[in-house]
């Protein structure tokens, strides 16, 4: 006995919509309440769910086409039996997936989810190619995200036989990136095309847009990363378009052509000399939210500096018996980090954020530390560390970079900072104001230790010293409390007893 599915009551006034996406085929199992097509309307995304568990038996309507409310759109035969040939009505992508038995035994390995907010991926270097043996756990392919890098871990040894998204290719958790064959036995099948492959769009989906949009737009002129899709799983819909055309999306693509055209000419003997390479997810990333911070924050820089002599000093008495005991070198960030919070303490305002007409009091000391990497600048961050030793401090800030370095961070590693650490020194710097990391209120800068003629006691003594730079939010953070912040760092780092007895 067969259970026919059609069309449901769409809402008042909505009377036809267009067959967007079947989610089975003519063969497969389906359970009850399953969400088997989706249908578009002129107002709404529509998932129509099966109305019995079985086997859908036929596909009447092809996507693309427009049915009316009640029109029959397939049929499910009850039970496990034998699934009848596919209906020639069927759609070619259903055949085209149709595969032998033995395909059921492959693993496929999705996007991995990277964390709340993380909508979208762009696919790196693949470590395997079709055909390649695999063990349990050895890396197939970098995966990077706005935030971080993460590698992709087979699940199975076996062989590659597919690999389905190609480096540079932006992809969604759960998109198929490649197929393992445990048994090994399995011919390789040759890598997909981008032809073959659906194309993710800008906004983050794989989804193709709605028939009726993909009309709209081309009719526009507009391309798939001009308009961003409200349909479920990012589907550009026909009302998103309506509205991009509304919002100037054109005048946009104009406004970017002419932002080209203004890179100026280029001499015929320089163009076989320059190199065009796209920016990573996270050097975009990294771009946008120094210009966002930038835009938002009235930022403002004040400095100072500080004699690192009596950190040296203690360093170097301390050193070798500081790392047989805790197992880590003694650097300077222990002592910054400490002074930090110490000074946060007592200028809470620098470590507050602005949300809306509200300010939000941090109660503790989430401080980032910002590492480049070849990749681009990150920021994992330190948890309490006000709480910490100096000890602690070094060992987080050592295993943080490790992970950093290795492309291992995590989002949890990478978020909640209320202040962060920047320190140009390392690469040379003498002196630089560092930007915001919004919606941090402010940001310390280190720069290179260097002897300078100082005077003390009425002397002339040549003392290591270091320039300080803390950009702050003015809108938060008044001029006196600013100063004062820098004062008391620079206090404990030349007195350091005061870290030792909290003053």
């Amino acid at each position: 006995m067969a259970t026919e599915i059609r069309v449901p009551t769409l809402g008042e006034s909505v009377s036809e919509a267009t067959i967007a996406q079947w989610f089975k085929k003519p063969g497969d199992a389906v359970s009850q309440d399953e969400p088997l097509v989706e249908l578009e309307t002129d107002k709404v995304t529509v998932e129509v769910p099966a109305p019995t568990a079985g086997t859908l038996e036929s596909i009447v309507v092809n996507e693309g086409d427009t049915v009316e409310v009640g029109a029959l759109l397939g049929q499910i035969a009850e039970g496990a039996g034998a699934a009848a040939a596919p209906a020639a009505a069927a759609p070619a992508t259903a055949k085209a997936e149709a595969a032998p038995a033995a395909k059921a035994e492959l693993v496929d390995v999705i996007t991995p989810s990277a964390g709340e907010s993380v909508t979208e991926a762009e696919v790196g270097e693949w470590s395997v190619k079709v055909g390649d043996v695999v063990k349990t756990d050895d890396t197939l392919v970098e995966l990077e995200t706005d935030k971080a890098a993460q590698e992709v871990p087979a699940p199975v040894g076996g062989t590659v036989v597919k690999i389905a998204a190609e480096t540079g290719a932006t992809v969604e958790p759960g998109v198929l990136l490649c197929q393992i064959d445990p048994s090994g036995a399995a011919a390789a099948a040759a890598p997909v095309a981008a032809a073959s492959a659906p194309v993710p769009s800008a906004s983050g989906t794989s989804m193709p847009a709605a028939p009726s949009a993909q009309k709209m737009m081309a009719e526009n002129n507009l391309a798939d990363g001009q308009v961003a899709g409200s349909g479920k799983r990012g589907q550009v819909l026909k009302e998103d378009v309506i509205g991009a055309i509304a919002s100037g999306a054109t005048a946009a693509a104009s406004a970017s052509a002419a932002t080209q055209v203004a890179r100026g000419p280029v001499a015929a003997d320089d163009e076989g000399r320059e190199e065009r390479v796209r920016m990573t997810k996270l050097r975009q990333t990294i771009a946008r939210r120094l210009k966002d911070a930038q835009n938002t924050a009235a930022m403002l820089t004040t400095y100072n500096e500080v004699d690192m002599g009596p950190v040296m000093d203690l360093r170097k008495e301390y050193k070798d018996l500081f790392e047989k005991k805790h197992g880590v070198k003694l650097g300077f960030m222990g002592f910054f980090t400490k002074a930090v919070t110490h000074a946060l303490k007592e200028i809470p305002a620098v470590n507050a954020e602005i949300d809306g007409t509200d300010i939000i009091y941090k109660n503790f000391c989430h401080i980032g530390v910002a590492v480049g990497t070849p990749k681009g600048l990150v920021v994992p961050v330190v948890r309490d560390a006000d709480q910490m030793s100096i000890a602690e401090v070094e060992k987080e800030i050592g295993n943080l970079g490790r992970k950093a370095r290795d492309g291992k961070l995590g989002m949890a590693d990478m978020t909640g900072g209320t202040f962060t650490i920047s320190n140009g020194g390392v690469y040379g710097s003498l002196m630089s104001s560092p930007i915001l990391n919004a919606p941090q209120s402010g940001i310390l800068g280190m720069h290179k230790i260097q002897d300078r003629p100082m005077a003390v006691n009425g002397q002339v003594v040549i003392r290591p010293m270091m320039y300080l730079a803390l950009s702050y939010d003015h809108r938060i953070v008044d001029g006196k409390e600013a100063v004062t912040f820098l004062v008391r760092v620079k206090e404990s780092l030349e007195d350091p007893q005061r870290l030792v007895l909290d003053l």
